[in-house]
């Protein structure tokens, strides 16, 4: 009883707000309001297991799509929670700003909580996000995908090494690069980290946005090299 009426006098007196358009809500702070929840989780789309794109529904898919069939992946597959766009495209926008590390926390249990099952079928035994080199890192504060790899880990009872994956070059931004410019780009990129067992374990592989598959299927080579025996890729959205 006495409880229920602390926690109503505080909802009163400093009331929730969404974490995407600051509408006030009630429950516990970081929570999405009931509009933001759908937009943010809602895909309608059929997507392709190799590289997430959007495809049509009845097209085959066994050796990926058409964006993707000839591609080489070091990954085995990949899911997502949408596409980059509307809603989801400035959360994820807002998540790279400096201050955007609480954001992306609460985008991690959300994505955690409306696709658990998705992320225990893929059999992990350990996830690791992404990761920004130092430089990068320091200039804004945080990786967003550690947010949101720990996020997950918490709600899945997993364990999140962060440390055991490195990007060993500060590459230049993506946006705006062709495929090609992007693998060339990412080409060893990434380092596993030494004196780390991966001998033998699937691995979870957490990002924010997935284009072309370069940067993850670089990420995941460096993890394979290190012993990794498997490598599935989970993102926010797919561009």
């Amino acid at each position: 009883m006495l409880y229920e009426l602390a926690t109503g006098f505080r909802e009163l007196v400093f009331p929730s707000i969404c974490a995407s358009c600051a509408t006030v809500v009630t429950g516990n702070p970081g929570h999405f309001c009931p509009a933001c929840t759908t937009a943010l989780t809602h895909d309608p789309d059929t997507t392709c297991p190799r590289c997430s794109s959007s495809m049509g529904r009845f097209a085959a898919s066994e050796d990926g799509c058409p964006r993707c069939r000839d591609e080489r992946f070091h990954f085995e597959r990949s899911f997502r929670l949408g596409r980059y766009e509307d809603r989801l495209r400035d959360v994820i926008l807002r998540m790279k700003q400096r201050a955007g590390d609480v954001l992306a926390e609460c985008m991690g249990r959300l994505w955690a909580a409306h696709a658990e099952n998705r992320f225990r079928e893929a059999r992990p035994d350990v996830l690791i996000p992404v990761p920004l080199h130092w430089w990068r890192k320091w200039q804004r504060g945080h990786n967003q995908s550690e947010a949101l790899a720990e996020a997950i880990s918490s709600r899945l009872q997993l364990p999140c090494r962060a440390s055991w994956l490195k990007r060993i070059r500060a590459t230049p931004h993506q946006a705006g690069l062709g495929g090609t410019e992007r693998r060339l780009s990412m080409r060893s990129a990434f380092r596993a980290a030494k004196n780390v067992d991966l001998k033998g374990k699937s691995i979870l592989l957490i990002d924010d946005v997935l284009t072309t598959g370069a940067t993850a299927s670089e990420a995941a080579k460096a993890l394979k090299e290190a012993g990794a025996a498997r490598v599935v890729v989970a993102v926010l959205a797919q561009r």
